[in-house]
């Protein structure tokens, strides 16, 4: 299984998540740190849940980094998040 689909299947589980869209932009980082031959290294995350309703922006993105903490100790060498509650996704 690749990177990206654990991300997306442990997100799934954790959030049960209205919409969620996960992007390996490793392509974008060659040359850069944390950059590996093969990707998976680099990922943007749009995700809309019930889960981050009446949650600030930083607790949002501690549950994530918690939900993902064995790819972010590993292979994940960043993560860009956008975490929206229903109703605030535009």
């Amino acid at each position: 299984m690749s990177t990206k689909d654990t991300i997306i299947n442990k997100l799934r589980e954790a959030f049960s998540p209205e919409s969620l869209d996960v992007a390996d932009e490793s392509h974008l980082h060659e040359g850069h740190a944390g950059h590996r031959p093969g990707g998976e290294t680099h990922f943007r995350v749009y995700i809309v849940s019930p889960a981050f309703e009446g949650k600030s922006r930083i607790e949002r993105h501690r549950m994530i980094n918690s939900a993902l903490a064995a790819e972010l100790a590993g292979s994940v060498h960043a993560l860009a998040l956008k975490a929206q509650a229903p109703g605030e996704a535009k």
